[in-house]
């Protein structure tokens, strides 16, 4: 369940990727590289699984199928935070920026109009 969320995960993120000229401002590659890195990862997993358990890998039971979902998901929202986190430092489009300076500049005004009172 991990490669196959993760899997998905990369999928779509590279579809909205390669579709959308904006996501590709909004530093999506960064999304992608974890989730593919993600899928590889679990991919590897998933060989070396099978290398030692053979055909019962391909039967695992509901508990194993539900810790699978609950990790793949953790996974993608993990990747997606990182990548949330890289947006709110880099900022691409200026909009954070913009928004801190147009109240830096409120404050200053304010300020002096009120200098400008007494």
């Amino acid at each position: 369940m991990t490669l196959l969320i993760s899997t998905i995960a990369a999928i779509i993120a590279t579809v909205i990727w390669y579709v959308n000229p904006k996501a590709r401002q909004l530093k999506c590659g960064i999304l992608i590289w974890l989730y593919w890195g993600a899928s590889l990862m679990w991919l590897g997993d998933a060989i070396f699984e099978y290398a030692e358990l053979k055909a019962a890998y391909f039967t695992p039971s509901a508990a194993d199928m539900l810790n699978d979902t609950f990790l793949g998901l953790s996974v993608v929202v993990l990747a997606l935070i990182i990548w949330l986190v890289y947006m709110l430092i880099t900022d691409p489009l200026g909009t954070l920026k913009s928004e801190l300076f147009l109240k830096q500049n409120e404050n200053v005004s304010k300020k002096d109009s009120f200098k400008k009172a007494n």
